[in-house]
């Protein structure tokens, strides 16, 4: 029976990376290629948007990534990952993160004993956004290329430590009922807030500080596009298991 319920988790995480690679087209690949070319050309230099991001937006908000990595170093010829261009890069990023994502969602409610189903997939793709994006964007939200930022490995150290907490965090609030457990989940979510994100020394960049405003909002909100998908999906392909297992 788990092997049936580990394929639902895949084929939903599949599907959402499908629908989150269509998503970002249309509200984030515009606003990075705007983007890019304040930072390889003036605006408007048509030869500076060959510099293709080789992570979707989704790939880089789980885990910091070098600007390096993941906004592509010149790799005109052969394309950015793998051979593929910007959207097939974009979207085998998009499929693996969903599957991984698909599957600890699933991890989370083997460990809590709360199953996923339809009906409250959408809760749990919300506190999976707000475990892995929302909050850990409030220290360190998405980023243009061309944005200054920290030490990278000081990121992502930051960035693991408040995704665990922030998730122990709404385990505490949403699934206990004593008091002590919902204090308790307010500290754990608040510690990594109060200690701060590794912020760059020197803030001076090209982009206009709007055009990020805009990329960051548009960031988070088709992550939550996907991570309400993902539940509603895996919910689903749940209850279809289950019923097919019964």
């Amino acid at each position: 029976m788990i092997i049936r319920f580990l394929l639902a988790a895949i084929v939903a995480g599949l599907l959402s990376g499908v629908l989150m690679t269509g998503a970002q087209e249309l509200k984030v690949t515009p606003l990075i290629l705007h983007a890019e070319q304040y930072e390889n050309g003036a605006p408007g230099d048509q030869s500076a948007m060959r510099s293709l991001p080789a992570l979707s937006v989704l790939a880089e908000m789980v885990l910091p990534v070098s600007k390096a990595h993941a906004h592509g170093d010149g790799h005109e010829e052969g394309g950015i990952l793998f051979g593929l261009d910007r959207f097939g890069g974009t979207l085998m990023a998009n499929l693996v993160t969903g599957v991984g994502f698909g599957l600890l969602l699933f991890a989370a409610s083997l460990i809590t004993g709360v199953s996923i189903t339809l009906r409250n997939g959408v809760l749990w793709g919300a506190a999976g956004w707000l475990a892995f994006q929302f909050l850990p964007a409030i220290g360190l939200p998405p980023e243009l290329p061309g944005f200054p930022a920290a030490d990278l490995h000081d990121r992502q150290a930051w960035w693991m430590a408040t995704v665990v907490l922030s998730a122990s965090g709404l385990y505490f609030l949403v699934l206990r009922p004593e008091i002590w457990a919902k204090v308790l989940g307010v500290v754990v979510i608040a510690a990594p807030q109060l200690y701060g994100a590794p912020q760059p020394t020197d803030i001076a960049s090209d982009v206009p500080a709007l055009l990020g405003a805009e990329f960051a909002v548009a960031a988070l909100a088709t992550t939550a596009f996907f991570w309400v998908v993902l539940g509603l999906m895996l919910g689903g392909a749940v209850d279809r298991a289950g019923r097919a297992a019964g």
